[in-house]
């Protein structure tokens, strides 16, 4: 039997707390743990925050490549991405991801300027007009094993309008201020867009969210991949063009924007003063472009992690803003971050180079929780899935070749499946509060909960530091029946590994370390 009431009388003992760098250098002692007075950390499920619809990664680019490599290849990664089963051990054989990115390309695979080929994507609308729904074949088969494997939502978005309605005929733009596309073609695109989930739907693939603008707010002149930048005012245009077509046709999809290239400019102009301020923007019915009383556009503001994670103050200061800005919005909207990777401004790690190890993945897992707790994201969505880059930008990396080659699994992946694997769809963040430790250490302990809908109760620790602790862990007011734990850390053998819980009154966590703790209540 657990021991699973916290005894208010004891008296708690903690050692000063040390704040040092995190990268391995030197020691890092959170806590000298006396083990009869430990600190103690309580999960208040009467105190109820925002709904956790999903996580997700993207299939560019290279999706496209692996998903017609063969079947043993391929299903690896598949299972690895999207499974919900375990081993014989309850080991967990994917990080369960909810919601699943596919691309729709703009055709620059047929022509030459984007500079890599493996950035160039098919397209379904034809120079003619016509559409060749084998395009994108690769793509398409992860987008089979998705919801093969019950992946619970699927969405479509654009780097770039379709190459033949562009100004320049190119998926890139030549201008950097305005829409590569002409308001004559904003019907053609939208046209096409919902001929592509009509064509889906059709063929057993329903897609649930439509997410036309992708990072707005840059340039997109240079010839690394697709892109377009959008005005407020051209995506308003573009937006009641599609809510009009969408709701004469045959599909439920939801509208979404604007997947912000930052995360300030959905509550500033910043230096974007045609590009910025979106959450005004579009929802609020004070400006000239609001969307909000759209039936097909979903009550979502979408944003990118990116620039915006160093310092640690600013992390937490950028989406403190974000959720005072949403919450103060008179269109009950809710906030998605829908795409990071390790790229930019990073304290501790450096984005080039490909590092399968424990490091990046504390990194990220230290992102996906001031975006869940700090910012109330209700989603949350990496970038690529699979990456042939010496960069941290995958999930899983595979070789660059064309036609078959290795794949390695990652700690981001895993680390990520900290949160994706048991957090399920419509879960709610609740409280937790601590007795003597700081559960919102950037550097040392983060700690956050969730209820999901079969009323279990899941929690996250994140130990950023270099010295092991443990805690006492309950929940408030109830009594716990039954736990498991599932532990990442730099351990070759902990990628998401049970870890048995005998007693809730002294619970380790080892030093850099994310454990993951999955309670039934009595």
């Amino acid at each position: 039997m657990l021991k699973n009431k916290i005894k208010r009388g004891l008296l708690f003992f903690c050692a000063a707390l040390i704040l040092l760098g995190c990268n391995g250098a030197g020691s890092n002692d959170i806590l000298d743990n006396d083990n009869d007075t430990l600190p103690a950390i309580t999960i208040d499920i009467g105190d109820r925050k925002q709904m956790i619809r999903n996580f997700g990664a993207s299939d560019a680019w290279v999706c496209q490549y692996v998903g017609r490599w063969p079947d043993e290849t391929r299903k690896k990664v598949a299972t690895w991405l999207f499974s919900k089963d375990v081993n014989q051990n309850d080991k967990p054989l994917g990080i369960g991801l909810s919601l699943w990115r596919f691309n729709v390309g703009a055709g620059s695979a047929s022509q030459t300027n984007i500079q890599d080929p493996w950035r160039r994507t098919e397209g379904f609308l034809q120079a003619d007009g016509s559409y060749d729904w084998t395009r994108q074949e690769g793509q398409q088969w992860f987008l089979r094993a998705a919801k093969e494997h019950g992946v619970e939502k699927l969405l479509a978005f654009t780097n770039s309008p379709p190459v033949s309605l562009t100004k320049n005929g190119k998926a890139f733009s030549s201008s950097g201020t305005e829409a590569n596309i002409s308001p004559e073609n904003y019907k053609k695109f939208g046209t096409f867009l919902v001929d592509m989930l009509e064509h889906f739907q059709a063929n057993g693939l329903p897609i649930d969210y439509l997410s036309p603008f992708n990072e707005p707010q840059w340039d997109w002149t240079g010839d690394g991949q697709e892109g377009s930048p959008y005005t407020n005012q051209e995506i308003f245009s573009v937006t009641k063009i599609l809510d009009s077509l969408l709701n004469k046709s045959s599909v439920t999809t939801k509208l979404q924007i604007a997947e912000a290239g930052k995360l300030n400019y959905l509550y500033e102009k910043a230096d974007k003063n045609t590009r910025g301020d979106q959450i005004f923007e579009f929802f609020s019915p004070a400006s000239p472009v609001y969307l909000g009383n759209l039936s097909r556009l979903d009550k979502i503001i979408s944003g990118h992690s990116y620039f915006t994670s160093n310092p640690i103050e600013t992390l937490q200061d950028v989406r403190s803003k974000v959720a005072d800005k949403v919450h103060e919005s008179e269109s009950g909207i809710e906030f998605w971050q829908s795409e990071y990777c390790l790229l930019g401004d990073h304290e501790e790690i450096a984005p080039n180079g490909k590092d399968l190890g424990i490091n990046p993945a504390l990194y990220i897992a230290r992102i996906i929780h001031h975006d869940l707790t700090y910012a109330n994201a209700s989603a949350w969505h990496w970038w690529l899935a699979v990456s042939v880059y010496d960069y941290k930008d995958g999930l899983i990396y595979a070789d660059k070749n064309t036609t078959n080659g290795n794949v390695e699994d990652s700690k981001m992946l895993w680390a990520l499946g900290n949160f994706s694997r048991f957090i399920r769809p419509d879960a709610q963040r609740v409280g937790v509060t601590a007795d003597e430790i700081n559960i919102g250490n950037a550097r040392q302990l983060m700690f956050s909960s969730y209820v999901n809908t079969n009323g279990e109760v899941v929690a996250v620790a994140i130990n950023y530091s270099n010295a092991d602790t443990e805690i006492m862990l309950g929940v408030k007011d109830r009594e716990v029946a039954n736990v498991k734990s599932y532990r990442t850390s730099a351990a070759v053998d902990e990628n998401l590994k049970p870890v048995p819980v005998d007693d809730l009154s002294k619970v380790a966590l080892p030093k850099r370390s994310v454990t993951t703790f999955v309670m039934s209540l009595k």
